[in-house]
């Protein structure tokens, strides 16, 4: 399988959001991923809906990995993140979880916090 990545950035950064099924594959790719930002959202969620596409242009243009984690497939990954509302972003840079951000927020907001961990 060959991964579609930013050709900009010189990285191996899918430029697509990676669904992810498990904590294992969550933790390998925080481990193998400078800055990740997990989107924990549902199907039936409204703002989750409306946050989708600004997760994809953040994939897309960012040298962040954007995981997609599907709370009700995953509750047990939600619940090890203390997710307690939809949709939940949570950012990790260099390994560690380093923001949590509950609902939708502007797309600018949202790249410059993760432009504040990949710029350096």
């Amino acid at each position: 399988m060959t991964v579609d990545t930013a050709s900009n950035s010189g990285t191996d950064v899918p430029t697509e959001p990676v669904n992810v099924g498990s904590e294992t594959e969550l933790n390998e790719l925080v481990d193998d991923s400078g800055v990740v930002l997990a989107d924990f959202y549902a199907d039936w969620c409204g703002p989750c809906q409306m946050l989708a596409p600004i997760v994809d242009n953040l994939a897309a243009e960012t040298d962040a990995v954007v995981a997609k984690i599907d709370v009700d497939a995953n509750q047990q990954l939600a619940k090890a993140y203390g997710v307690r509302g939809v949709p939940t972003l949570v950012l990790f840079a260099d390994g560690q979880q380093v923001e949590e951000i509950v609902g939708v927020q502007a797309e600018e907001q949202l790249r410059e916090l993760i432009q504040n961990y990949t710029e350096e």
